[in-house]
């Protein structure tokens, strides 16, 4: 992370999510978390987020997408001196589960002087790959262009950082990830794979999940399913258990949600597939906005 991130001694870290508030400490930064239920990262408001900036004059903040969404749904009590706390931060990290552009492009806003990053990784590897804010335009730009193979389809989460592997076993036509030859050519969807000095030794007292996750040996597979680009990133499609196998395709989730989301009315969305493996109805559940009444 420090080599990474370049997180020295001396930063000072908000830390929104509860783990990391621990790490800062490890990496000689010194940590505050927001007034916040931690278990709930919902609960962000922007204000609360610049009271613990403003406390040690933060150069750090990581906080969840579903945090960055409640701080700029509150930033409107913003006062002078909150805002003046927010423009000293000079990098944000955000993760555990897809960042979208549009939510970055706002965040920015509100951070104007802050480096945007948004690290793909999990509790057993902390990050694995990263990427910024101005490198997901430019996977965006080649995307919408149609000018290289494999991007596009999911969130763009960069390349390995540094000590990282990453690789893919392909899906099967059932929408599992069978096999154990790791991949890494560009348009393969597959579970992602991951191996790194960072990584994971074992579960404790967890033997079907250790078996599952070591079954490719050397690499620990993630139950995340993604595709690399011809220029090496890798983009994050989704869950392995939330992949939806319909009559005539595999369809992973994380594309189709962010086009619902970019839809007038809809808030969060969530794609997933009703009925027996094979034959399942892709259905959308969605938040909308406003929040209705009632389901229906």
């Amino acid at each position: 992370v420090a080599r990474t991130l370049e997180i020295r001694p001396g930063a000072r870290l908000v830390a929104g999510f509860a783990p990391f508030a621990l790490l800062g400490p490890a990496l000689g930064a010194v940590s505050v978390t927001p007034a916040m239920d931690v278990t709930a990262p919902g609960t962000l408001t922007a204000q609360a987020l610049a009271h613990a900036a403003a406390a040690i004059d933060a150069t750090v903040v990581f906080a969840s997408p579903a945090a960055l969404r409640n701080v700029l749904a509150t930033r409107n009590g913003l006062g002078t001196a909150g805002h003046r706390a927010l423009e000293r931060v000079e990098l944000l990290l955000s993760a555990g589960a897809p960042v979208a552009e549009a939510l970055l492009a706002g965040v920015q806003r509100l951070l104007p002087h802050a480096s945007l990053h948004t690290p793909y990784g999990m509790t057993e590897a902390l990050p694995v790959t990263d990427i910024s804010f101005e490198q997901i335009r430019d996977a965006g730009s080649d995307a919408a262009a149609g000018t290289m193979t494999g991007a596009g389809n999911g969130v763009c989460v960069g390349q390995p950082v540094y000590g990282a592997r990453v690789a893919l076993i392909p899906l099967a036509a059932d929408g599992t990830a069978p096999g154990d030859n790791p991949v890494t050519e560009p348009g393969v969807t597959g579970e992602i794979l991951v191996s790194a000095p960072h990584v994971k030794a074992s579960y404790d007292r967890l033997w079907l999940t250790q078996r599952e996750s070591a079954r490719t040996a050397g690499w620990h597979r993630t139950g995340d399913v993604g595709h690399f680009d011809a220029a090496g990133r890798l983009w994050v499609e989704g869950r392995l258990a939330h992949v939806v196998t319909g009559p005539d395709a595999v369809l992973t989730p994380v594309g189709t949600e962010q086009s619902l989301e970019r839809l007038d009315g809809v808030g969060p969305a969530a794609l997933v597939g009703v009925g027996p493996a094979g034959t399942q109805a892709v259905v959308a559940v969605v938040e909308t906005v406003p929040p209705a009444r009632r389901s229906g």
